[in-house]
């Protein structure tokens, strides 16, 4: 059986630095930052103290309130986004085989937010007064669960989670499902909401957060000054559609899903294997499966968090797998502006280079400007416009050792 054409037809968002992919994209181009104090608790006694938050976020404006008390705020994002991507896609689901229809949306983490009140409540007043909801608003697949109830979504329902790569995985698993026939539509991204006392402790404690206060230096993803990421939160939700199936519905079509590739470094619970031969593989493999040489790529959209371990190997591996070709390449880190989303980060940067290939136009890497020794590749100090952007490979790189990339490319008939 011959494989499916993917193509996107509608994209959603809730970020840092806009609750919208406009906002978002205008912000972008911009080079705005979304990093501030932590607003949702006291960080007096916290090595970290800044984050990306998202903004005058209001769930009422994207749902009904009795709705929105039954979700937490991971689960709120997802569907925010959602809500628009459906309206961009134009979709009509009273016009869908809703069994054809499917969600894969996924949280690296869930509700922490959910497990901190409950366990205070468990403690000073005893099991009796724990939330009868609970353990189905703090599980990561109610993001997929709530988005599937609320808009009639009966197709396969599934919450990938590979930590960091979980946004990009969904989005890849999504890919193989219309391209493989299994639905014609899939609702696909990621969602987080992990600012919370035990996620910034915990983080520290790896001491993977940037202690930097200064919102202009926190997250310097490849700068020889970085001193680790900054927590974000948000959602990203792409509308992935059979070529096919967009036509005859005269949908528009903002770009082709053309390869995806995965891995397992196979090395260390939280650092890339060192020589980048993990990440390296998921690369190759996604442009293999789209049938791109590698020396035909110009632009990647780096994992990039900011820390010395991720940027470092992560550079190793581009080098490994393009060999000469590398420094030929234009990478850049979205994180530098909005930070790391976890579990949507790639859903979010995804929708990132769709933007990009559509605008001509590649982002800065906003605050790089110092060279690392063994990190010397071109990193956008400078954003680019004006290009005829082909393709775009999009890498997550997950806790754990999962490493994955998706193959993003200009629509041609």
């Amino acid at each position: 059986m011959s494989k499916k054409r993917v193509v996107v037809t509608g994209m959603g968002a809730i970020t840092p630095i806009g609750n919208n992919v406009n906002d978002f994209w205008e912000g972008i181009k911009a080079g705005k930052i979304g990093f501030g104090p932590i607003t949702k608790f006291d960080t007096t006694d916290y090595k970290c103290h800044m984050a990306a938050e998202v903004k005058d976020f209001d769930p009422k404006n994207y749902m009904d309130f009795k709705q929105a008390k039954r979700m937490e705020e991971f689960s709120q994002y997802a569907m925010a986004a959602t809500k628009e991507a459906m309206e961009d896609a134009g979709i009509d689901m009273e016009k869908e085989d809703p069994f054809r229809v499917g969600v894969a949306i996924g949280s690296g983490i869930g509700s922490l937010q959910a497990i901190e009140r409950e366990h205070i409540k468990l403690l000073e007043k005893g099991p009796n007064k724990v939330n009868p909801l609970f353990i189905p608003m703090l599980i990561g697949n109610m993001a997929a669960g709530n988005v599937s109830i609320a808009f009639g979504l009966k197709g396969k329902s599934i919450d990938v989670v590979t930590a960091c790569a979980t946004g990009t995985n969904s989005i890849g698993e999504a890919f193989r499902t219309v391209q493989y026939g299994d639905a014609d539509i899939m609702v696909a991204g990621g969602c987080e909401a992990s600012i919370a006392p035990t996620g910034v402790a915990g983080f520290t404690a790896l001491t993977a957060l940037s202690t930097v206060d200064d919102p202009q230096c926190c997250s310097l993803p490849f700068d020889k000054r970085r001193s680790g990421f900054v927590m974000g939160e948000g959602a990203g939700i792409v509308i992935l559609e059979e070529l096919e199936h967009a036509r005859a519905r005269g949908a528009k079509i903002y770009a082709e899903v053309t390869g995806y590739g995965c891995s397992s470094d196979a090395y260390h619970i939280t650092s890339p294997a060192e020589d980048g031969s993990g990440a390296a593989a998921a690369m190759l493999n996604a442009l293999k499966d789209g049938g791109v040489d590698p020396c035909e790529l110009t632009y990647i959209n780096a994992h990039g968090t900011g820390t010395h371990h991720n940027d470092l190997f992560e550079t190793r591996a581009i080098k490994l797998a393009f060999g000469d070709h590398a420094k030929d390449l234009k990478i850049n880190s979205t994180k530098s502006m909005v930070g790391h989303l976890l579990g949507a980060a790639g859903a979010v940067e995804f929708i990132t280079c769709v933007k990009e290939i559509n605008d001509g136009f590649i982002h800065a890497t906003v605050g790089y400007a110092e060279q690392d020794e063994e990190i010397d590749l071109d990193y956008c100090k400078e954003a680019v416009s004006g290009v005829d952007l082909k393709h775009a490979l999009s890498n997550s790189l997950g806790f754990g050792g999962h490493n994955a990339s998706l193959l993003v490319s200009k629509y041609s008939e």
